[in-house]
């Protein structure tokens, strides 16, 4: 929801949309070591570096998405995100990431569970404190 915005303003705000919105693919995370961050989510989450412009600033990918990473040595751990996901294929895969992740030695901040609507999540944290949330959506 828009923030300070009702249903209705909503709505009107979504007709009114540059072209129709196919979903998000990009987020952009300020964090203290980029090249440690890089490494957490190429090694946990298969995303491969495409472009390193220069020592402070990493952009990753699983295929269809992009994930950047800006150096700020200021940042609070935890930042202001609440959350970033990854979206899994079944329900077996979030358990399944999370003991590998164990295994790994990541800490789980929440364990896996399944939600009201049926879905079902994990979550950890990354080296800045970003909870990243492992999601299975049933169909």
């Amino acid at each position: 929801m828009v923030a300070g915005a009702g249903r209705g303003q909503y709505k009107r705000a979504m007709a009114e949309a540059p072209g129709r919105i196919r979903g998000l693919c990009h987020v952009a995370l300020r964090v203290r070591d980029v090249r440690a961050a890089a490494a957490f989510y190429q090694e946990h989450f298969d995303m491969r570096v495409v472009w390193s412009p220069d020592p402070e600033n990493v952009y990753l990918s699983s295929g269809h998405d992009n994930l950047a990473l800006h150096q700020a040595p200021d940042i609070a751990p935890g930042g202001a995100l609440d959350h970033l996901g990854f979206v899994v294929d079944s329900a077996e895969e979030v358990h399944g990431a999370a003991e590998r992740l164990r295994a790994r030695g990541v800490p789980i901040a929440r364990e896996p569970r399944r939600h009201r609507d049926g879905s079902v999540s994990v979550y950890c944290r990354d080296p800045d404190g970003n909870l990243v949330q492992i999601l299975w959506l049933p169909a």
